[in-house]
């Protein structure tokens, strides 16, 4: 049953949250002018994941990184959840590489690296399940989803050490 969706006015971006009654399923940036976005503030869409999210990105943008408290339902196969699950282990602000983000699930190799790429172009959470902390094996930020990719990616990274803020 879906819950309905949350639009947030962020300093990387617009932000549509969606979930069902009991979970957040989905988070993507917005482009089209035509959709209502405000911050969250004083907005209860779901009775069960609304005000966990609210806070949570409230947290976040305000420089206080934390573990969302909130249910969580990306979907996934089994090994996309562990991967997802690894990355809410890696601090603020920290970066892992793709192989080494395989290795600590157990898996060598190139193949398992790339197997973790995948799990990242898969996650539909992101910046909630923290795939901007994966980089490449030189240290190559790779790819992002939000809007303005890599440097969406950087300045997020940048934000979390204390080394820039996030204006608009």
């Amino acid at each position: 049953m879906d819950g309905g969706s949350l639009h947030f006015a962020s300093p990387v971006g617009r932000l549509e949250i969606r979930g069902g009654t009991e979970a957040v399923h989905a988070l993507a940036w917005r482009s089209d002018e035509a959709a209502p976005f405000a911050p969250l503030f004083g907005a209860v869409p779901s009775p069960l994941w609304g005000r966990g999210v609210e806070a949570w990105l409230a947290d976040y943008f305000g420089g206080r990184f934390r573990a969302p408290d909130f249910p969580l339902d990306p979907g996934g196969t089994p090994f996309q959840v562990r991967v997802w699950r690894a990355l809410l282990a890696l601090p603020a602000g920290s970066v892992q590489t793709y192989g080494e983000l395989a290795r600590g699930l157990g898996y060598a190799g190139g193949s398992g690296a790339r197997a973790v790429g995948g799990a990242m172009r898969a996650n539909s959470l992101p910046l909630i399940l923290p795939c901007h902390r994966v980089v490449g094996a030189r240290g190559a930020l790779g790819g992002y989803s939000g809007v303005g990719g890599i440097e969406t990616k950087r300045r997020l990274l940048a934000w979390e050490r204390g080394e820039e803020g996030l204006g608009p």
